[in-house]
Protein backbone atom coordinates (compact mmCIF):
# COMPACT_ATOMS: atom_id res chain seq x y z
CA UNK A 1 0.00 0.00 0.00
CA UNK A 2 1.39 3.32 -0.92
CA UNK A 3 1.59 6.64 1.16
CA UNK A 4 -0.82 8.33 -0.67
CA UNK A 5 -2.88 5.78 -0.76
CA UNK A 6 -3.01 6.16 2.83
CA UNK A 7 -3.20 9.65 2.75
CA UNK A 8 -6.15 9.56 0.45
CA UNK A 9 -8.08 7.02 2.70
CA UNK A 10 -7.68 9.30 5.84
CA UNK A 11 -8.59 12.16 3.90
CA UNK A 12 -11.99 10.38 2.73
CA UNK A 13 -12.61 9.16 6.83
CA UNK A 14 -12.17 12.17 7.74
CA UNK A 15 -14.02 14.96 5.32
CA UNK A 16 -17.89 14.10 6.84
CA UNK A 17 -16.44 15.41 10.25
CA UNK A 18 -13.75 17.50 9.75
CA UNK A 19 -13.32 20.48 11.87
CA UNK A 20 -11.15 23.44 10.88
CA UNK A 21 -7.19 22.93 11.97
CA UNK A 22 -5.88 24.38 15.16
CA UNK A 23 -2.57 24.55 16.07
CA UNK A 24 -1.90 21.90 19.13
CA UNK A 25 -1.53 23.73 22.72
CA UNK A 26 -0.34 21.59 26.12
CA UNK A 27 -0.47 18.32 26.14
CA UNK A 28 -1.45 14.97 23.63
CA UNK A 29 -1.74 11.43 23.42
CA UNK A 30 -1.56 9.69 20.02
CA UNK A 31 -1.18 5.96 18.33
CA UNK A 32 -1.13 4.30 14.96
CA UNK A 33 -0.90 1.43 13.70
CA UNK A 34 0.08 -0.13 10.14
CA UNK A 35 2.49 -1.38 7.38
CA UNK A 36 6.06 -2.08 7.84
CA UNK A 37 9.01 -2.86 5.60
CA UNK A 38 12.39 -3.61 7.01
CA UNK A 39 14.98 -2.96 3.99
CA UNK A 40 17.26 -5.86 2.49
CA UNK A 41 19.91 -6.22 5.34
CA UNK A 42 23.36 -7.13 5.05
CA UNK A 43 25.30 -9.62 7.03
CA UNK A 44 28.59 -9.83 7.77
CA UNK A 45 29.84 -13.06 9.46
CA UNK A 46 32.78 -12.44 11.98
CA UNK A 47 36.03 -13.47 10.24
CA UNK A 48 36.61 -16.29 13.43
CA UNK A 49 33.12 -18.20 12.50
CA UNK A 50 33.43 -17.54 9.02
CA UNK A 51 36.81 -19.22 8.58
CA UNK A 52 36.34 -22.40 10.37
CA UNK A 53 32.92 -23.29 8.56
CA UNK A 54 34.61 -22.22 5.20
CA UNK A 55 31.71 -19.76 3.98
CA UNK A 56 31.53 -16.18 2.62
CA UNK A 57 31.36 -13.83 5.41
CA UNK A 58 28.56 -11.89 3.71
CA UNK A 59 25.20 -12.38 2.69
CA UNK A 60 21.93 -10.64 2.76
CA UNK A 61 18.59 -11.47 4.49
CA UNK A 62 14.90 -10.01 2.98
CA UNK A 63 11.86 -9.75 4.60
CA UNK A 64 7.86 -9.53 3.84
CA UNK A 65 5.96 -6.56 5.08
CA UNK A 66 5.08 -7.14 8.67
CA UNK A 67 3.47 -5.04 11.32
CA UNK A 68 4.35 -1.74 13.09
CA UNK A 69 2.53 0.17 16.20
CA UNK A 70 3.39 3.38 17.91
CA UNK A 71 2.25 5.31 21.22
CA UNK A 72 3.27 8.73 21.72
CA UNK A 73 2.77 11.10 24.61
CA UNK A 74 3.34 14.98 23.58
CA UNK A 75 3.50 18.47 24.58
CA UNK A 76 2.55 21.06 21.93
CA UNK A 77 3.59 25.05 22.50
CA UNK A 78 0.64 26.51 20.42
CA UNK A 79 3.08 27.87 17.77
CA UNK A 80 3.76 24.75 15.55
CA UNK A 81 6.06 23.13 17.12
CA UNK A 82 5.99 19.76 19.21
CA UNK A 83 7.86 17.28 21.24
CA UNK A 84 6.71 13.89 22.06
CA UNK A 85 7.99 10.74 23.84
CA UNK A 86 7.34 7.45 21.53
CA UNK A 87 7.15 3.55 21.99
CA UNK A 88 7.41 1.91 18.71
CA UNK A 89 7.26 -1.75 18.24
CA UNK A 90 8.04 -3.35 14.71
CA UNK A 91 8.09 -6.81 13.56
CA UNK A 92 9.08 -9.17 9.97
CA UNK A 93 9.01 -12.40 8.95
CA UNK A 94 12.38 -13.43 6.96
CA UNK A 95 11.43 -14.03 2.94
CA UNK A 96 15.07 -15.65 2.03
CA UNK A 97 18.57 -15.74 3.49
CA UNK A 98 21.11 -15.58 0.72
CA UNK A 99 25.31 -15.73 0.85
CA UNK A 100 27.14 -17.28 4.05
CA UNK A 101 27.22 -20.87 2.45
CA UNK A 102 23.61 -21.33 2.17
CA UNK A 103 22.11 -23.76 -0.71
CA UNK A 104 20.66 -21.73 -2.97
CA UNK A 105 17.31 -24.63 -2.65
CA UNK A 106 17.34 -23.94 1.11
CA UNK A 107 14.19 -22.81 3.04
CA UNK A 108 14.58 -19.65 5.26
CA UNK A 109 12.59 -18.94 8.17
CA UNK A 110 12.68 -17.01 11.11
CA UNK A 111 11.63 -13.23 12.37
CA UNK A 112 13.20 -9.91 13.32
CA UNK A 113 11.52 -7.73 15.71
CA UNK A 114 12.28 -3.50 16.51
CA UNK A 115 11.38 -1.94 19.54
CA UNK A 116 12.10 1.19 21.11
CA UNK A 117 11.77 4.37 22.89
CA UNK A 118 12.42 7.54 20.46
CA UNK A 119 12.06 11.51 21.21
CA UNK A 120 10.70 13.33 18.64
CA UNK A 121 10.54 17.19 17.40
CA UNK A 122 7.78 18.10 14.80
CA UNK A 123 6.40 21.21 13.31
CA UNK A 124 2.48 21.52 12.16
CA UNK A 125 2.19 23.82 9.57
CA UNK A 126 -0.48 26.47 9.61
CA UNK A 127 -2.34 26.68 5.81
CA UNK A 128 -4.23 29.35 7.24
CA UNK A 129 -7.94 29.74 8.26
CA UNK A 130 -10.70 26.85 6.73
CA UNK A 131 -8.32 24.37 6.25
CA UNK A 132 -9.23 21.07 7.54
CA UNK A 133 -6.28 19.45 7.52
CA UNK A 134 -2.65 19.69 9.09
CA UNK A 135 0.56 18.44 7.69
CA UNK A 136 3.49 18.15 9.66
CA UNK A 137 7.18 16.85 9.85
CA UNK A 138 9.35 15.83 12.02
CA UNK A 139 12.82 14.12 13.31
CA UNK A 140 13.53 11.47 15.82
CA UNK A 141 16.59 9.85 18.14
CA UNK A 142 16.60 7.14 20.46
CA UNK A 143 17.52 3.65 21.35
CA UNK A 144 16.13 0.51 19.42
CA UNK A 145 16.65 -3.16 20.59
CA UNK A 146 16.81 -5.49 17.64
CA UNK A 147 15.76 -9.42 17.83
CA UNK A 148 16.32 -11.10 15.22
CA UNK A 149 15.73 -14.87 14.88
CA UNK A 150 17.13 -15.52 11.09
CA UNK A 151 18.04 -19.48 9.97
CA UNK A 152 18.88 -19.85 6.13
CA UNK A 153 19.30 -23.46 4.51
CA UNK A 154 17.17 -25.28 6.70
CA UNK A 155 16.15 -27.77 4.37
CA UNK A 156 19.58 -28.88 3.70
CA UNK A 157 22.89 -30.04 6.10
CA UNK A 158 24.46 -26.34 5.74
CA UNK A 159 22.05 -24.21 8.07
CA UNK A 160 23.19 -20.97 8.92
CA UNK A 161 21.37 -19.06 12.02
CA UNK A 162 21.32 -15.94 13.28
CA UNK A 163 19.88 -15.22 16.87
CA UNK A 164 20.29 -12.18 19.29
CA UNK A 165 19.03 -9.62 20.36
CA UNK A 166 21.22 -5.98 20.86
CA UNK A 167 20.26 -2.37 21.14
CA UNK A 168 22.09 0.71 19.60
CA UNK A 169 21.18 4.41 18.93
CA UNK A 170 18.54 4.61 16.21
CA UNK A 171 17.02 8.24 14.40
CA UNK A 172 13.96 8.48 12.60
CA UNK A 173 12.31 11.01 9.66
CA UNK A 174 8.31 11.67 10.60
CA UNK A 175 5.78 13.01 7.23
CA UNK A 176 2.11 13.05 8.06
CA UNK A 177 -0.77 14.78 8.19
CA UNK A 178 -3.98 15.24 10.56
CA UNK A 179 -7.65 15.31 10.42
CA UNK A 180 -9.83 16.72 12.81
CA UNK A 181 -12.99 15.60 14.24
CA UNK A 182 -15.71 18.49 14.95
CA UNK A 183 -17.49 15.79 17.00
CA UNK A 184 -14.98 15.35 19.29
CA UNK A 185 -12.64 18.53 20.13
CA UNK A 186 -9.22 17.48 20.68
CA UNK A 187 -9.39 14.31 18.52
CA UNK A 188 -8.15 13.83 14.84
CA UNK A 189 -6.98 11.12 12.47
CA UNK A 190 -3.13 10.90 11.57
CA UNK A 191 -1.74 9.69 8.29
CA UNK A 192 2.13 9.14 8.33
CA UNK A 193 5.11 7.86 6.99
CA UNK A 194 8.27 6.93 8.71
CA UNK A 195 11.63 6.04 8.09
CA UNK A 196 13.62 4.02 11.28
CA UNK A 197 17.35 3.36 11.48
CA UNK A 198 19.79 1.93 13.50
CA UNK A 199 23.18 1.39 14.13
CA UNK A 200 24.18 -2.06 13.02
CA UNK A 201 23.40 -4.80 15.42
CA UNK A 202 25.99 -7.64 16.32
CA UNK A 203 24.02 -10.58 17.48
CA UNK A 204 25.41 -14.23 17.69
CA UNK A 205 25.49 -16.58 14.88
CA UNK A 206 26.60 -20.28 14.27
CA UNK A 207 26.71 -22.49 11.39
CA UNK A 208 25.85 -26.41 11.58
CA UNK A 209 25.84 -26.11 14.93
CA UNK A 210 29.70 -26.26 15.20
CA UNK A 211 30.95 -22.75 13.58
CA UNK A 212 29.98 -20.37 16.35
CA UNK A 213 30.90 -16.40 15.94
CA UNK A 214 29.10 -13.16 15.68
CA UNK A 215 27.41 -11.42 12.78
CA UNK A 216 26.99 -7.69 12.21
CA UNK A 217 23.23 -6.42 10.26
CA UNK A 218 22.16 -3.61 9.38
CA UNK A 219 18.13 -2.31 10.35
CA UNK A 220 16.26 0.30 7.90
CA UNK A 221 12.15 0.19 8.01
CA UNK A 222 10.01 2.20 6.42
CA UNK A 223 6.42 2.45 7.54
CA UNK A 224 2.94 3.79 6.67
CA UNK A 225 0.70 4.23 9.72
CA UNK A 226 -2.70 5.22 10.17
CA UNK A 227 -3.84 6.65 14.16
CA UNK A 228 -5.71 8.62 16.09
CA UNK A 229 -4.29 11.76 18.17
CA UNK A 230 -6.20 13.41 21.27
CA UNK A 231 -5.36 17.04 22.44
CA UNK A 232 -6.52 17.18 26.37
CA UNK A 233 -8.03 20.96 27.05
CA UNK A 234 -9.70 21.77 23.65
CA UNK A 235 -13.16 23.43 24.38
CA UNK A 236 -15.43 23.69 21.59
CA UNK A 237 -16.09 27.45 20.69
CA UNK A 238 -18.75 29.09 22.38
CA UNK A 239 -21.34 30.80 20.29
CA UNK A 240 -20.77 34.13 19.12
CA UNK A 241 -22.56 36.88 21.12
CA UNK A 242 -22.52 40.20 20.43
CA UNK A 243 -24.43 43.14 22.61
CA UNK A 244 -27.32 44.74 20.94
CA UNK A 245 -26.74 48.09 19.40
CA UNK A 246 -27.73 50.85 21.54
CA UNK A 247 -30.88 52.67 20.14
CA UNK A 248 -30.12 56.05 17.99
CA UNK A 249 -27.78 58.47 19.35
CA UNK A 250 -26.41 61.85 17.98
CA UNK A 251 -23.71 61.61 15.70
CA UNK A 252 -21.39 63.14 18.31
CA UNK A 253 -21.55 60.24 20.54
CA UNK A 254 -19.50 57.14 19.61
CA UNK A 255 -21.60 53.89 18.71
CA UNK A 256 -19.18 50.10 19.54
CA UNK A 257 -19.84 46.81 17.52
CA UNK A 258 -17.99 43.84 19.01
CA UNK A 259 -17.28 41.12 16.38
CA UNK A 260 -16.00 38.08 17.97
CA UNK A 261 -14.11 35.19 16.64
CA UNK A 262 -13.62 31.24 17.08
CA UNK A 263 -9.83 30.34 19.05
CA UNK A 264 -7.15 30.97 16.54
CA UNK A 265 -9.52 32.28 13.62
CA UNK A 266 -9.83 35.14 11.61
CA UNK A 267 -12.49 34.40 9.12
CA UNK A 268 -16.01 36.13 9.87
CA UNK A 269 -18.69 33.71 11.38
CA UNK A 270 -22.32 34.28 9.85
CA UNK A 271 -23.17 36.44 12.95
CA UNK A 272 -20.31 38.47 12.59
CA UNK A 273 -21.31 39.41 9.03
CA UNK A 274 -24.36 40.69 10.49
CA UNK A 275 -22.85 43.12 13.01
CA UNK A 276 -20.66 44.33 10.13
CA UNK A 277 -23.32 45.11 8.36
CA UNK A 278 -25.36 46.82 10.88
CA UNK A 279 -22.44 48.78 11.69
CA UNK A 280 -21.86 49.83 8.02
CA UNK A 281 -25.54 50.83 7.79
CA UNK A 282 -25.46 53.17 10.57
CA UNK A 283 -22.39 54.42 9.66
CA UNK A 284 -23.85 55.87 6.44
CA UNK A 285 -27.55 56.64 8.47
CA UNK A 286 -25.92 58.93 11.29
CA UNK A 287 -23.38 60.91 9.32
CA UNK A 288 -20.24 58.95 10.77
CA UNK A 289 -16.62 61.01 10.42
CA UNK A 290 -14.63 58.52 11.44
CA UNK A 291 -14.69 54.67 12.14
CA UNK A 292 -12.16 52.57 13.79
CA UNK A 293 -11.45 49.21 13.65
CA UNK A 294 -8.91 47.12 16.32
CA UNK A 295 -8.18 43.78 16.32
CA UNK A 296 -7.61 41.95 19.57
CA UNK A 297 -6.61 38.07 20.80
CA UNK A 298 -7.01 36.34 23.67
CA UNK A 299 -3.49 35.44 25.51
CA UNK A 300 -3.29 31.86 24.33
CA UNK A 301 0.48 31.69 22.42
CA UNK A 302 2.92 33.88 21.89
CA UNK A 303 2.23 37.82 21.74
CA UNK A 304 4.25 37.54 18.20
CA UNK A 305 1.28 35.44 17.15
CA UNK A 306 -1.42 37.03 18.71
CA UNK A 307 -0.21 40.58 17.25
CA UNK A 308 0.02 38.72 13.27
CA UNK A 309 -3.75 37.63 14.13
CA UNK A 310 -5.04 40.28 15.40
CA UNK A 311 -4.57 42.19 12.13
CA UNK A 312 -5.96 39.23 10.28
CA UNK A 313 -8.98 39.72 12.10
CA UNK A 314 -9.01 43.59 11.77
CA UNK A 315 -7.88 42.95 8.20
CA UNK A 316 -10.87 40.85 7.21
CA UNK A 317 -13.66 43.29 9.34
CA UNK A 318 -12.59 46.08 7.17
CA UNK A 319 -12.67 44.31 4.28
CA UNK A 320 -16.27 43.48 4.68
CA UNK A 321 -17.27 46.98 5.90
CA UNK A 322 -15.47 48.27 2.74
CA UNK A 323 -17.83 45.77 0.48
CA UNK A 324 -20.78 47.15 2.51
CA UNK A 325 -20.13 50.31 0.88
CA UNK A 326 -17.80 51.70 4.05
CA UNK A 327 -14.94 53.79 2.20
CA UNK A 328 -11.40 52.29 3.19
CA UNK A 329 -10.41 55.70 3.65
CA UNK A 330 -12.53 56.78 6.23
CA UNK A 331 -11.60 53.67 8.60
CA UNK A 332 -8.50 53.71 10.72
CA UNK A 333 -7.26 49.78 11.11
CA UNK A 334 -5.18 49.42 14.09
CA UNK A 335 -4.49 46.02 15.98
CA UNK A 336 -2.95 45.02 19.91
CA UNK A 337 -2.31 41.82 19.72
CA UNK A 338 -3.01 40.76 23.46
CA UNK A 339 -1.97 43.69 24.85
CA UNK A 340 -5.88 45.15 25.86
CA UNK A 341 -7.66 42.18 27.15
CA UNK A 342 -11.88 42.60 27.24
CA UNK A 343 -11.60 39.81 30.28
CA UNK A 344 -8.05 40.35 32.17
CA UNK A 345 -6.52 36.45 32.41
CA UNK A 346 -3.49 34.81 33.34
CA UNK A 347 -1.05 34.28 30.51
CA UNK A 348 -1.81 31.25 28.16
CA UNK A 349 -5.54 31.21 28.84
CA UNK A 350 -7.84 30.95 26.31
CA UNK A 351 -10.67 33.77 26.83
CA UNK A 352 -13.68 33.86 23.69
CA UNK A 353 -14.45 37.57 24.52
CA UNK A 354 -10.63 38.37 24.25
CA UNK A 355 -10.47 37.12 20.53
CA UNK A 356 -12.64 40.41 18.87
CA UNK A 357 -12.64 43.18 16.87
CA UNK A 358 -13.82 46.51 18.04
CA UNK A 359 -15.96 48.58 14.94
CA UNK A 360 -16.51 52.52 16.63
CA UNK A 361 -18.37 54.71 14.73
CA UNK A 362 -17.40 58.51 15.60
Amino acid sequence: MSLRKILLAATVLAMPVAANAQPISGLYIGGGAGVNLRQESDITLSPSMASTVGASRTGTAEFNYGFVGVLSLGYGFGNGVRAEIEGSYRTNDVDDVSGMGVPRNGRSLGRAVTYGVMANALYDFDLGPGSFFTPYVGVGAGYQWVDNDIRGGVNSGATVRIDGTDGSFAYQAIVGAAFPIAQVPGLAITAEYRFLGTLDNEVDARRDNSGRGTAEMDNYNHSLLLGLRYAFGVTPPPPVVAPAAPPAAAPAVARTYLVFFDFDRADLTDRARQIIAEAATNSQRVGTTRIEVSGHADRSGTPQYNQRLSERRAAAVAAELERRGVARSAMTIQAFGESRPLVPTADGVREPQNRRVEIVLR
